[in-house]
């Protein structure tokens, strides 16, 4: 994986050798709780073997049963911690997750275009899990037309899915043919390509459903049942992206992190977090 980082400026940026430890930059807010944003992105990322680094875009007063407040981030102090981080490290994947408003996608946005990572993984977190939509429609406009481009995969559930696309949650697909569809029509709005999750449907199984320019393709676990399933998505793409930086391709990559995410959904319970929707277990395999 040569040349993952080519900078279109005049900084002096560290290219990564054959042997490089894999590194994954995480972009995202804070979750004070542990259990999502840039901690649930640390723990996936470390505990599937890659070395995390993180830029903060908005500091969060959480816990399992709810967010309390939000604190955003001085753009010009984002900016300092890209310039920081890629100045100096290696970077193989960006994953993205919370980025809040327009001035911080498009901060971030900039960002990537200056230093051109090989690899950026996006997981628009544009719903709460209460169905609030949280970014305001510049923001999503905002997100559509600079970050999708950029973007190797984005990872919307469907209520994001739905949110990208301006429709009402009636609109949600009722079967794998549907989501199939409602994949191709995020693909449409201009990612290289979608993997569309399936958690929010019913039934035994949980299917996510990936397309890109000239593939498709299903991902299906059993589904389990416990509560404790907060910061999953984060989670999710944190782990693609760690395989990703281990230099297996897009699928393989989709493929072993949904192994490790239902498997640390699965050992969810082994963890007694707080007094609402708990954390996933990232750390089921070190445990055992």
């Amino acid at each position: 994986m040569d040349n993952l980082l080519k900078p279109n400026s005049a900084q002096s940026v560290q290219t990564p050798s054959a042997s490089h430890t894999p590194i994954v930059l995480t972009v995202a807010g804070s979750d004070s709780g542990g259990g999502a944003g840039i901690q649930a992105d640390i723990k996936a990322i470390s505990a599937t073997g890659s070395y995390a680094c993180s830029i903060i875009t908005a500091l969060t007063a959480q816990n399992t049963c709810g967010v309390t407040g939000v604190l955003p981030i001085d753009q010009s102090f984002i900016e300092q911690q890209f310039d920081a981080v890629l100045s100096d490290i290696a970077i193989d994947v960006v994953k993205i997750g919370m980025l809040g408003d327009a001035a911080t996608i498009t901060t971030v946005a900039n960002a990537l275009r200056k230093y051109k990572p090989s690899f950026v993984v996006l997981d628009p977190v544009m719903v709460a899990t209460s169905g609030d939509v949280l970014l305001a429609n510049d923001a999503i406009s905002a997100l559509i037309t600079q970050l999708l481009p950029l973007a190797t995969l984005i990872t919307p559930n469907i209520p994001e899915a739905l949110a990208l696309l301006d429709r009402s949650k009636q609109q949600a697909p009722t079967d794998d043919q549907q989501s199939m569809l409602l994949a191709k029509e995020l693909f449409e709005l201009g990612a290289n390509s979608v993997l569309l999750k399936g958690g929010h449907q019913t039934g035994d199984s949980s299917t996510d459903f990936w397309i890109s320019k000239d593939q498709q393709q299903n991902f299906s676990s059993t589904r389990i049942n416990t509560k404790n399933t907060h910061g999953t998505g984060c989670t999710l793409s944190s782990a693609i992206a760690s395989y990703l930086a281990q230099g297996q391709d897009l699928p393989s990559a989709i493929q072993s992190a949904k192994n490790y995410i239902s498997s640390a959904i699965k050992h969810a319970d082994q963890l007694q977090i707080g007094k609402g929707s708990g954390p996933v277990h990232h750390f089921w395999a070190q445990a055992k």
